[in-house]
């Protein structure tokens, strides 16, 4: 099924319209002169580590350990992530280190 000329105008149109809301909304209602409230700073603070740690158990729901490998790529590959961020303290080289290393221990050690 394709859209029509009108349907693919719209959908760019809703897609864009959502995005910029999303982008913009919040420096509207919290403007750089304006004080946020606490439960908006204290979100800032927390969720990113909420969400790592969502993205994690996410990413490891269903590694094998009782069967195969044990799960020892995916063990290699978060100390990889882990040492990586302590040395560098970069998250794009942690994840791409650690996402390099899983690949190569996958494809040809494992």
């Amino acid at each position: 099924m394709t859209m029509t000329i009108m349907q693919g105008v719209l959908t760019i149109a809703a897609v864009v319209a959502g995005t910029m809301l999303t982008r913009f909304l919040p420096f509207l209602i919290f403007p750089e002169s304006k004080e946020p409230p606490r439960l908006i700073d204290y979100f800032g603070k927390v969720l990113p580590y909420a969400m790592t740690g969502l993205l994690v158990v996410y990413a490891l729901r269903n590694t094998p350990i009782l069967t195969g490998d044990h799960g020892i790529p995916e063990l290699i590959a978060c100390l990889a992530i882990i040492t990586l961020h302590m040395w560098r303290h970069n998250m794009l080289l942690s994840i791409a280190g650690g996402t390099i290393i899983y690949m190569m221990l996958v494809q040809l050690v494992f």
